[in-house]
């Protein structure tokens, strides 16, 4: 009850008159930058963060959730209209609703993927609204040892589930440590990393590594590899669904929620894996297996309403811990550090009418992007149409704007330049991004927490060993051993598991218009090994 009375607290906040607008303006930028093709959630969030600067601290958290789920949203439709995943959550959406577009039945997938967006969004803030009061109380009682290990968990589960290669992820994140720690050390007042740089004192902006790793190095990239080829963009036409097209799409928003919610909540690397595990979920609980591969409705309902219900249970460890599990959270949690603020378990006490505010903005966010997207797809669709060139140099354009604006230093804009050319490398050599942006937010909190635990005890290892970290450091080792055990196990079983693995990806690629050579070698160790070569995939060389 108290947390139903806090959320009605906090729709007399999110509902006033400037806040509404601001929730409607941020819904709608979300959604036509975030439908541009190339362009993903994070990027959206990071180009307009600086829009946020100059507004009061909540209405300026509350455009922002508009703008984060108007992100997640405009990746559908570019998947569906061009076959074209805006990020890697989107692949398995393009799988189907592309097909879908091109048996003329485009504007049936895009109202599945705005109704489902809605529904598993309504459904998972509600649940981020009875467990956030919970979760806050319990990481109160948390000690600076065990935060300590659960960031390392965050650590490793963001570098043990994306990309083909533990060792790129785990360079990424010594990218962003080595980024993160640059600055003077609070406890000895050493300057570290700063090359006797008067400017680097300070540290560098998280705005400034946020917009520079993803805009502009992805422009760099978009650049590097720009082909000028005619945009074949499907007719929308007007989005309604039939009667069998709701029956066939409830019961997946419903599975895809309860999917997506959890997968959300844990570190684990965002919404690509509970994408999948919906779509196999569906394929196989489908009545009409047959279509599935021809244009399913089942497997654009299912995945996109996962998509969003892990979104919006991204938001429990984000606000409740100061943990993003995801790299859109994690330019979100910059984006609420920038107002001086630190999320955390005193968050919910400190600034109550904040973060109520911000969940009931969720509601409102959702019901604005089922609103405005269902006639204004049309809209979107003619966004798609323009050039490449044009599109990523207003990008580039906007995301030094910002940079400068962060603290109105030339300086940054250098940084700017530096960090878009390290994000283009990254993406050259097949690093992730999201260990990166994670370790350049969490690396500072991460070494303050390790030291207080070994204050406390005098400067003993054991005072790393609480109850609590000894659990999490278990689960962390057992990441770390899993691909020993897996080499381990028999043949059978580790072959069927990757061979479901690698024909589902095989499928998904193939029908997104991406090359993707799938092959499973037999090595003298009799193990299995899936190789994934996305030689035209954005982000792959």
């Amino acid at each position: 009850m108290d947390a139903l009375s806090s959320l009605i607290d906090g729709f007399g906040t999110a509902l006033t008159p400037t806040n509404l607008l601001f929730a409607f303006l941020g819904v709608l930028l979300g959604t036509a930058i975030g439908v541009l093709p190339g362009i993903g959630p994070a990027m959206t969030v990071a180009l307009l963060l600086p829009l946020t600067r100059g507004l009061d601290v909540t209405t300026a958290l509350i455009m922002f959730a508009g703008i984060y789920y108007g992100g997640m949203y405009g990746g559908s439709t570019t998947s569906i209209l061009l076959n074209t995943p805006g990020e890697s959550a989107s692949v398995i959406t393009a799988l189907e609703g592309s097909k879908m577009a091109r048996a003329g039945r485009a504007s049936q997938a895009l109202a599945t993927a705005a109704i489902g967006s809605f529904v598993a969004g309504t459904l998972a803030t509600l649940g981020l609204a009875l467990l956030a009061p919970t979760v806050a109380e319990l990481a109160i009682k948390v000690s600076p040892a065990d935060m300590f290990a659960i960031m390392v968990l965050a650590f490793i589960a963001v570098t043990a589930v994306l990309g083909s290669s533990r060792v790129r992820g785990l360079a990424s994140l010594g990218l962003g440590l080595a980024i993160g720690l640059i600055g003077i050390d609070k406890t000895s007042g050493q300057q570290r990393l700063t090359f006797g740089i008067p400017e680097l004192a300070d540290g560098i902006d998280i705005i400034v590594v946020a917009v520079g790793l993803f805009a502009v190095g992805e422009a760099l990239w978009t650049a590097a590899h720009l082909r000028r080829r005619p945009v074949d963009v499907i007719p929308v036409g007007n989005p309604r669904m039939s009667r069998s097209d709701w029956g066939r799409s409830w019961k997946p928003w419903l599975r895809g929620t309860v999917i997506g919610f959890p997968f959300g909540a844990i570190p684990a690397g965002g919404a690509e894996i509970p994408t999948f595990l919906s779509y196999v979920t569906e394929k196989r609980l489908t009545k009409h297996p047959e279509e599935f591969g021809k244009g399913a409705i089942e497997g654009v309902a299912g995945p996109e309403a996962t998509n969003n219900a892990s979104a919006a249970g991204g938001m429990v460890p984000l606000l409740t811990l100061g943990i993003p599990t995801s790299a859109t959270a994690a330019v979100m949690l910059a984006a609420i550090q920038g107002f001086g603020i630190q999320p955390g378990p005193r968050l919910l006490s400190s600034h109550p009418d904040l973060v109520w505010g911000l969940i009931a903005s969720l509601f409102i966010g959702n019901t604005a992007l089922l609103v405005l997207n269902l006639p204004l797809a049309p809209i979107w669709a003619k966004l798609l149409r323009i050039p490449r060139s044009y599109l990523y140099a207003g990008i580039l354009f906007f995301a030094s704007l910002g940079a400068y604006a962060a603290n109105a230093n030339v300086f940054d804009l250098f940084l700017l330049l530096i960090i878009g050319a390290l994000g283009f490398m990254m993406r050259r050599y097949g690093l992730p991004l999201l260990p990166c942006i994670i370790a350049v937010i969490l690396g500072p909190r991460a070494e303050e927490e390790l030291r207080q635990a070994l204050q406390i005890s005098n400067g003993h290892v054991s005072g790393l060993l609480d109850p609590m970290s000894i659990v999490v450091f278990v689960i962390v080792a057992l990441l770390l051993a899993w691909p020993i055990v897996r080499r381990l196990l028999p043949r059978r079983a580790t072959e069927s598991v990757l061979a479901e693995a690698a024909h589902e990806i095989e499928e998904a690629h193939e029908h997104t218009g991406l090359t993707t050579a799938v092959s499973v070698e037999r090595h003298t160790e009799r193990r299995a090994e899936v190789r994934v070569d996305r030689s035209d995939e954005p982000g792959a060389w």
